[in-house]
């Protein structure tokens, strides 16, 4: 398994891979986010299997701001994981959760910190199996402003 660093803001393999974990994300979109990830100096790995096909990759931030269930600042926060279905269960996304780990020791970070839809219980097992543990849940409620 290689995994390296996206070749640039407009990466092929790192736009195919966002669209297969995001899919409701046009491609004009998912750039905009990768330029913008790039810019905010987000870490973003891809990793690489047998025949040098992409077999996922990871995106992470450093926030500042107040992170759920977390307790210091700054936090490392993993925006992204996905791992093709053929590469899962082999290892990949606990090898790119380790590198984003040792880039967030050198951000200061103390604390890795993700979310995942409540109903996206395959996501919170991988969680769990990557030794992160929960720590809430939140279910969020909006309303349209009326004039009265």
């Amino acid at each position: 398994m290689k995994i390296i660093d996206p070749a640039s803001a407009t990466d092929p393999c790192w736009l195919a891979l966002r669209r297969s974990l995001w899919p409701k994300g046009t491609a004009a979109e998912h750039l905009r986010y990768m330029a913008d990830a790039v810019a905010r100096g987000h870490c973003v790995r891809l990793a690489f299997g047998s025949g040098g096909r992409a077999a996922g990759f990871v995106e992470a931030s450093r926030r500042v701001d107040y992170v759920n269930g977390t307790s210091t600042s700054p936090v490392a926060f993993l925006e992204g994981l996905y791992v093709v279905p053929s590469e899962r269960r082999k290892g990949v996304a606990r090898m790119l959760v380790a590198d984003i780990e040792r880039w967030a020791l050198a951000q200061g970070c103390s604390e890795l910190a993700s979310d995942s839809p409540i109903e996206n219980i395959t996501a919170h097992a991988a969680h769990l199996g990557l030794g992160f543990e929960e720590t809430e849940r939140v279910v969020y409620f909006r309303r349209a402003v009326r004039n009265l």
